[in-house]
């Protein structure tokens, strides 16, 4: 089975063929976040090597977290916005169970 979604054609089992069009300053912004995100990855790192206290390693750690949460919830917010809403009009209902399994995924951490 064959589906055509904004001029890519895709086969029903590659489901990763399906692309997502986010506006250029959410481009920008998201990764703005990611690179700060990469240099306190890079910075906790580099606190491990030198032996810090556990505890200020662990703040870091939970900074980083929660930047990364941030990155998720503005991803999420434009899925659910702009896929889903796009996808439900067309009929795509199997778009609900992969929300489903995707909130899932984001509960875990």
């Amino acid at each position: 089975m064959e589906t055509t979604l904004k001029d890519v054609t895709c086969h029903a089992e590659e489901a990763s063929c399906r692309k997502s069009h986010h506006p250029e300053k959410v481009k920008k912004d998201l990764s703005n976040r990611l690179n700060r995100i990469e240099g306190q990855v890079r910075g906790i790192k580099g606190m491990i090597e030198k032996d810090e206290y556990c505890d200020d390693v662990i703040t870091q750690l939970s900074a980083t977290q929660s930047a990364l949460n941030s990155v998720a919830k503005i991803l999420l917010e434009g899925h659910l916005k702009g896929c889903v809403v796009d996808r439900l009009s067309e009929g795509d209902e199997l778009v609900l169970d992969e929300l489903v399994v995707t909130i899932q995924k984001l509960m875990k951490k």
